[in-house]
């Protein structure tokens, strides 16, 4: 279903994940549950994933995961701000350790000079703190930014696992 390099980090999240007593959670955007889809392809990530949020609409994002308002308001959904509360958020509305987040312009519109399409933010939060990363995935399509930033939050979880 996922490409293999996909297959294998989200292997590599669940492995680690298991060895180490972790709980996970997803909080996607422009990825509509594909990081929770990848893990969940993986034989025994019931051990591992408790939840996945797609949070899509910026009502999602305040009602499922408690994202202030006023935090969408000020920065806009596609944000370091709004990344960091949606992986808190996931955090702190679940049984998980560990939750990553994604908020992006996976196109191919919606888009600004400020915010063009293939602009992702993502966030890691675990009891140590919260890790943020910001990418632009450019000239690539929907699909393969949607990919792109499915490498990115398996990565950052495998980050903090510590995998």
């Amino acid at each position: 279903m996922f490409p293999e390099d996909i297959q294998t980090l989200a292997a590599e999240v669940i492995d680690a994940a298991v060895r180490k007593g972790v709980r996970v959670a997803t909080a996607e955007s422009c990825t509509g549950g594909l990081v929770a889809a990848a893990l969940t392809a993986v034989p025994g990530s019931s051990a591992v994933l408790d939840r996945g949020f797609v949070t899509y609409s910026n009502a999602a994002k305040a009602s499922m995961i408690g994202v202030d308002a006023a935090v969408i308001a000020a920065d806009g959904a596609v944000s370091e701000g709004v990344a960091r509360a949606m992986a808190e958020g996931a955090v702190a509305h679940s049984d998980a350790d560990l939750a990553v987040s994604i908020t992006g312009v996976a196109g191919p519109g919606g888009g600004s000079v400020e915010k063009p399409v293939g602009l992702v933010h993502f966030a890691a939060h675990d009891a140590a703190g919260t890790v943020h990363r910001v990418e632009r995935f450019s000239d690539l399509g929907r699909d393969q930014v949607r990919l792109a930033s499915v490498r990115v939050a398996l990565g950052l979880l495998l980050q903090k696992v510590g995998g």
